[in-house]
């Protein structure tokens, strides 16, 4: 096997920082929804570049597959092993480098999550904006493209992530981009590398865009009567060029699943959330200006909050939800989609959703960043009911193929991982081969997260054999 003509090798360059253990590998081997079990062969705890390096190496010498690892915060299975081999985990990386507030930049390992950055900016006036809920390691996200929240203002770590330091699949370390905010040679290897999911190497280290903390922050909920006013007024906004910071919908039963989470008493209607980020003076203006739009699109229940803990308060509804949902259907496990549409699509994409899950006797509330047109369904489903996952599974399905047809794509912010591979081929046709090149350019062995993100032994060229989960 691979991982047994590695281990040698990798104890050699890890010593005890190689685990073995039961608990270690489970740990390793799960996902945050609904993916199986699925333990590496061992986990690895590497502390520099060199080590990753060399552990690449290692195992580049014997084929044994090598993933990396973040905080496992991921929803489409990115970090399982699918085809055995050695888990990296980035834990032990975890340092913020530099900071270099002149020119709004900061360098970290991909171990360092993004409330440990900005924990350690407060003194500095600047933040990382990506936001994507939970509190992922920067690598992992970088990994994954994620984005979040914010990203209908700040953008997502396509646009946040100035350089990298990668490992190749080879054991070679190369250095993308730079801290210059913008260059005009060469391929684009860092935009290469950011979301990849691991398949074409491994991040070591990262530097960062920040932005400014805002002079003033006010944030706001109201509810509207159907999902159709709602996305009314989010194109009104976008329109009016107001400089949203985030907003986000919610559906009628997600606010009846948070209120019943967190004893709050929203209307149990669709609401939209939002917050502007600003001077004092403009972002009471866009305030003014967005309370008026709400009126015209028949909003209702319209609360503003300016202090930090208010608009903590009024943020509830979407930093629950998730948990919220999953806790309104006892045992339930979740099939967490995403999909991302043009806005003038997203209340009938919406609309077209709900109906399929009534159809299929299934329950699940939707939420989404509405201001980029990437809306969530949270299928709860029996996993002791095979059937309950055929039906939601098929609801999926239907919201990407969906979202292709309204000229959108089947992954907004979760990446492809497991979940999506089998969506590839719909969405990119031929440049599908052409990420499959690359993926045998870069890994002619086939051992980085094997198993995602393409499909090998095609039309392009093979390397190690077809990479499917199972294969």
């Amino acid at each position: 096997m691979p991982f047994q003509e590695a281990q040698t090798g990798l104890r050699a360059v890890l010593g005890d920082r190689l685990s073995r253990s039961k608990s270690d590998l489970e740990t390793h081997g799960r996902s945050e929804t609904h993916f199986a079990l699925t333990p590496p062969d061992a986990v690895a705890y590497p502390e520099s570049t060199a080590e990753v390096a060399e552990i690449v190496r290692v195992c580049a010498g014997a084929a044994c597959p090598v993933i990396g690892w973040g905080a496992g915060t991921s929803l489409e299975g990115h970090g399982l092993a699918v085809q055995g081999g050695v888990v990296l985990d980035f834990s032990r990386m975890d340092k913020v480098l530099e900071v270099r507030p002149e020119d709004m930049v900061a360098v970290v390992q991909p171990g360092v999550t993004r409330e440990q950055l900005n924990h350690e900016l407060r003194a500095t006036g600047l933040f990382f904006p990506v936001d994507p809920g939970a509190n992922a390691t920067l690598g992992g996200m970088a990994g994954t493209r994620a984005s979040g929240t914010t990203a209908v203002r700040y953008g997502t770590m396509a646009e946040n992530v100035l350089a990298l330091e990668v490992v190749l699949a080879d054991g070679t370390v190369i250095r993308t981009g730079s801290g210059a905010r913008k260059a005009s040679n060469g391929y684009d290897l860092t935009r290469l590398m950011v979301g990849s999911e691991g398949t074409l190497g491994l991040m070591t280290e990262l530097t960062l865009r920040l932005q400014g903390q805002p002079e003033a922050v006010a944030a706001a909920t109201c509810a509207f009567p159907d999902m159709g006013d709602a996305v009314d007024c989010v194109i009104a906004t976008i329109q009016a060029g107001l400089p949203m910071a985030r907003i986000e919908f919610v559906d009628g039963p997600t606010v009846a699943a948070v209120n019943a989470y967190s004893g709050a008493e929203f209307p149990v209607m669709p609401h939209l959330l939002v917050e502007f980020h600003g001077s004092a003076s403009s972002v009471a203006a866009d305030a003014q200006f967005f309370g008026e739009l709400v009126s015209d699109m028949n909003g209702q229940s319209f609360t503003w909050a300016e202090q930090a803990e208010d608009r903590s308060a009024l943020w509830q509804m979407r930093h629950h939800a998730y948990w919220a949902i999953l806790a309104s259907r006892k045992g339930a496990k979740a099939i967490v989609t995403d999909m991302c549409v043009p806005i003038s699509r997203l209340a009938e994409a919406v609309e077209a959703t709900t109906q399929d899950i009534a159809m299929a006797g299934l329950e699940g509330p939707i939420l989404g960043h509405v201001g980029d047109g990437n809306f969530h369904a949270i299928l709860l489903i029996d996993p002791e009911k095979p059937e309950e996952m055929t039906r939601a599974k098929h609801i999926a399905d239907t919201m990407a193929e969906r979202a292709l047809a309204f000229g959108g794509t089947i992954t907004g912010e979760h990446g492809v991982g497991m979940g999506k591979l089998h969506m590839m081929e719909a969405e990119h046709g031929e440049a599908w081969d052409v990420m499959a090149a690359l993926k045998v350019a870069l890994d002619p062995a086939n051992i980085l997260n094997p198993g995602k993100m393409v499909r090998l032994g095609r039309n392009r060229g093979s390397a190690a054999g077809n990479n499917l989960p199972g294969a």
